[in-house]
């Protein structure tokens, strides 16, 4: 998996960050979800790596990447310091431009850069999410019993961690197997990588410390963001799975494209087949979307 990818670890203050690197040309960073890791990416990146330098990062507390202390307000897992986090190591790494691709968490962290950094950002695709207040202003059943980690993650710690370390297995097949994605697309290799990444109970205790912070600071900071009148400079690309809750439940008020436009002006995009997980079922669907927005071109409707 991603072979021909250089292995980097990337030291940021009191952490380090865990990435694998090829390709040349303009940069492209591309951060996972839960309860992935960079692998998600595997089928991609080496598709955008023929026209692109192409990094694909572990989130802090996620994969290979460092678990540094948090506080108790969960500042340190807010989506503002791990975004800035990864304009750091972008920088690090030679690039103080760049585009960015994130899928679930991922793309809640690149959005974050989008509006803290927008001198760093030149395009921003965002897949399968809509703004993280948006999303919690408009939860009900549905999000509570369809992403469970939502709500259940978010809980005071040591619960959420302890069924984590007890049941990991079960954790990622439920994810895997119940977001409109079939489990078959996920090889044995990693689907064991991905339940590896959560048997560390650093890495348990990070994970909820992420959750614990979107449902406080990360909300917070989206609606002062709102309130000032902040929005996102540079072209949005939205993807969402077309079988999926994004394609449901926001259907009343214009889809997932008319949120994004409340934040930015330039925004298009368009339904995906497969699931929740549609960057893993249709690789190739995925890649060429990405393509085409970083390069230039028309991506879909809108």
């Amino acid at each position: 998996m991603l072979e021909h990818f250089q292995s980097i670890d990337v030291d940021i203050e009191d952490a380090g960050i865990f990435v694998r690197r090829a390709g040349a040309g303009p940069a492209v960073l591309l951060l996972h979800g839960f309860p992935q890791t960079h692998l998600m990416w595997r089928d991609i990146a080496p598709l955008l790596a023929d026209r692109f330098t192409v990094i694909c990062a572990d989130l802090r507390g996620y994969g290979r990447s460092a678990c540094p202390a948090s506080s108790a307000d969960h500042a340190p897992y807010a989506k503002r310091a791990m975004a800035s986090e990864m304009v750091a190591m972008m920088a690090k790494l030679g690039f103080t431009s760049f585009m960015v691709a994130g899928h679930d968490r991922g793309g809640r962290v690149a959005y974050r850069m989008a509006l803290d950094h927008p001198d760093r950002i030149e395009k921003l695709a965002v897949l399968d999410i809509v703004p993280t207040a948006d999303a919690w202003d408009r939860a009900d059943a549905r999000l509570a019993l369809g992403f469970w980690p939502w709500s259940l993650l978010a809980q005071p710690e040591p619960l959420p961690e302890n069924i984590l370390a007890g049941a990991a297995d079960a954790i990622v097949d439920n994810a895997l197997g119940g977001w409109g994605s079939s489990p078959d697309v996920f090889p044995a290799g990693i689907r064991q990588a991905y339940v590896e990444a959560l048997r560390d109970p650093a890495h348990i205790h990070a994970i909820c410390e992420e959750y614990r912070a979107a449902a406080t600071l990360d909300r917070d900071h989206d609606r002062a963001d709102k309130a000032a009148g902040r929005r996102i400079a540079c072209p949005v690309l939205a993807l969402w799975s077309g079988q999926g809750a994004l394609a449901e439940w926001y259907a009343g008020e214009g889809g997932p494209l008319a949120l994004w436009r409340n934040w930015a002006d330039d925004v298009r995009g368009r339904a995906m087949s497969g699931g929740h997980f549609f960057p893993e079922e249709a690789p190739a669907q995925t890649a060429g979307a990405l393509i085409d927005f970083f390069v230039g071109l028309k991506s879909g409707t809108g």
